[in-house]
């Protein structure tokens, strides 16, 4: 049952990390409708007081959208190996097309979820309703009475409204509804618009035909793939033959010994092969040949930016 479990933890692990951004950005945004769902129910309650009603709010939609957007930084992979390439090399390398691209990639896909989270958030309209509820105009209101302030607007969006205002809520509510919604849809048209402007721009701009850039996708997620796999056995085998120096013996259980004894590592890479396969990679090519990432150029024993006459660089990220 544990290797059950292991296995399909692995499968969904490598399936999260898979080459179709598509289905991992719709999976993102599934996961942050739900959130929001569970959030409204459980842990959104309006204060309905003047000014406390402007704050609870906008935080209610601008924190946790705050928040999925710094983890989606912090869980993409170009923004450490962004990191990485900076600290060993510099972005001095990468021309400001490169360097534009790059940095929009890792905010494009970051923003997938803070904008789901502000999208459904105003469909629903009851942050947008507790937060405008205290500025509404009554006169816009059809026989509102006269003499109300944001003091009794404030409460709208709660049942403690007076006596002789509930016949008043649902038309207050289903105008800031209105106005919440307004916005939702327009957020929802603005974003598709940029995608697609964005989709273009970027196929457009690539100097790669639909199936070499097809076939470059491939690579690196196979590249990607096998390299994890086989760093977890390279780092196994290593750390058994280490325990085995230190005790004299090494418990291991049937496969973990198939596999030492498969695969005789002596050695650990040193840190200059390591360095020379992290960062960001723009693609590149080399006498008409292309390589398609680091570790590429780093098997074909080539160094530096000027890789020949012939050579040639573009400013297209590798995702």
């Amino acid at each position: 049952m544990a290797a059950l479990i292991a296995e399909n933890f692995r499968f969904l692990s490598l399936f999260f990390k898979s080459k179709d951004v598509m289905i991992f950005n719709g999976l993102v945004a599934l996961g942050t409708v739900g959130s929001q769902e569970l959030f409204s129910v459980v842990a959104f309650h309006c204060p309905c007081s003047p000014a406390r009603n402007y704050i609870y709010g906008l935080a209610a939609i601008g924190v946790p959208a705050l928040a999925l957007f710094v983890i989606g930084v912090i869980w993409n992979n170009h923004t450490w190996n962004l990191v990485a390439e900076c600290h060993k090399r510099g972005t001095k390398n990468f021309s400001a097309a490169a360097n534009f691209l790059i940095f929009s990639s890792v905010m494009g896909r970051a923003a997938v979820a803070p904008i789901t989270w502000s999208v459904i958030s105003l469909l629903r309209g009851e942050a947008y309703v507790c937060a405008l509820s205290e500025f509404m105009d009554p006169a816009s209101i059809s026989k509102f009475p006269p003499g109300y302030g944001p003091e009794t607007m404030a409460r709208f969006p709660c049942n403690d409204v007076p006596g002789n205002m509930t016949r008043f809520k649902d038309e207050v509510i289903r105008q800031l509804k209105y106005e919440s919604q307004l916005f939702g849809w327009m957020l929802i048209g603005a974003v598709a618009v940029l995608l697609f402007i964005t989709k273009c721009l970027k196929h457009c701009c690539s100097p790669l035909s639909y199936r070499q850039e097809a076939y470059w996708n491939q690579y690196r997620s196979n590249e990607a793939r096998l390299f994890q796999r086989t760093a977890e056995i390279h780092s196994k085998v290593i750390a058994a033959n280490n325990v085995k120096n230190f005790f004299g013996f090494v418990h291991l259980d049937k496969e973990e010994e198939e596999l030492v004894q498969k695969f005789p590592v002596a050695n650990v890479q040193p840190r200059s092969q390591w360095d020379a396969i992290t960062g960001v990679y723009i693609y590149r090519e080399n006498m008409g040949f292309p390589l398609y990432s680091r570790l590429h150029k780093w098997a074909k024993k080539l160094t530096g930016n000027n890789l020949g006459p012939e050579s040639q660089e573009t400013a297209f990220l590798a995702t």
